[in-house]
């Protein structure tokens, strides 16, 4: 695969899903530049924004394979994984695999869920595989998590601790969309559109094309100078007097990933310094604990993380 094959994909992706999600195209963006990082998304919005929409849409576009798990406060760590089960017939146990074993998989309202349960999906989303009863089995290929959650409510909700947290690449945050955005949406049903009906959506790519694009995007290259860019503005979060707690290593390497999604998705081989901005928020946000001082000041990560990017030293790449 080229430059040019992974950029006609990318686009044949993103215009079959615009059949389906009117707007959205941050949390679109997002969660497809994710996809492609090797990564999971954790988003973040109100309920009614489209979240699960748009998770259910790329499966089908994809050609992967799509299975959705409704996080409650009583759902069990095998109900995720799978367990095993005894066969009177056979007289021994056997594996039943649980939801976990797709290619894309939703995670919904995950802060619902206790501790233990959230735990389950650790080293699924770090190793890409499951651990049961001393057993380890390898996930399918590509994989992704993509899970939701709820900013307002807190009551019956588990926050997620920020070990879990620093293994999503990305936290996309939906906005309630402008006006002519929801009229155009309230239009869409108006016309007939059904959300559980998926079917004018066709398959415009197959899984081995994603695991190709997502090789590639491995080659693509990275200055030097472009490298050090990506140092500093994960090292200034530790340097900000507002920010508690500032990114690790691992959040340098997510925004390395990202932008080469980016370049690639652009039809080149190559990363610029614009190809790391639009996700330094998305891959921050959630890394960073600001001071509770600055809380009680209303001053947000995103604030703080756009001065950061406002202030640090751009590189000039020849």
């Amino acid at each position: 695969m080229d430059a040019e094959q992974f950029r006609t994909i990318y686009g044949r992706i993103q215009q079959q899903i615009a059949k389906v999600i009117v707007g959205q195209h941050e949390l679109v963006h997002g969660v497809l530049v994710t996809t492609l990082a090797q990564g999971h998304a954790l988003v973040e919005g109100a309920p009614g924004l489209g979240k699960t929409l748009v998770a259910r849409t790329l499966g089908v576009v994809s050609g992967c394979t799509f299975k959705r798990i409704q996080f409650t406060p009583d759902l069990m760590p095998s109900d995720v994984t799978g367990s095993s089960i005894f066969d009177r017939q056979r007289g021994n146990f056997t594996f039943v695999a649980g939801p976990i074993f797709t290619q894309l998989m939703l995670a919904d309202e995950i802060n619902r869920a206790p501790a233990k349960t959230q735990s389950a999906l650790l080293e699924a989303m770090q190793d890409r595989q499951v651990t049961v009863d001393g057993h380890s089995r390898p996930l399918p290929q590509p994989f992704m998590v993509v899970a939701t959650q709820n900013p307002v409510e807190s009551q019956g909700t588990y926050p997620l601790p920020e070990a879990q947290l620093d293994r999503f690449l990305v936290k996309l945050t939906v906005l309630d969309p402008p006006r002519e955005v929801e009229q155009k949406i309230v239009l869409f049903h108006a016309r007939g559109f059904d959300p559980t009906d998926l079917s004018r959506l066709e398959p415009v790519s197959t899984p081995e094309e994603l695991v190709a694009m997502q090789r590639f995007v491995a080659q693509v290259r990275v200055d030097e100078a472009i490298i050090g860019y990506i140092v500093d503005l994960v090292r200034r979060t530790r340097e900000d007097r507002a920010i508690e707690l500032g990114a690790s290593p691992r959040a340098s390497i997510a925004l390395l990933k990202t932008a080469q999604v980016i370049a690639a998705s652009s039809g080149r081989d190559f990363v610029t310094p614009d190809d790391v901005k639009p996700m330094v928020a998305p891959v921050l946000r959630h890394r960073v604990m600001l001071h509770p001082d600055a809380q009680l000041q209303g001053v947000t990560a995103d604030d703080r993380i756009n001065e950061i990017l406002r202030s640090a030293p751009v590189p000039r790449v020849a």
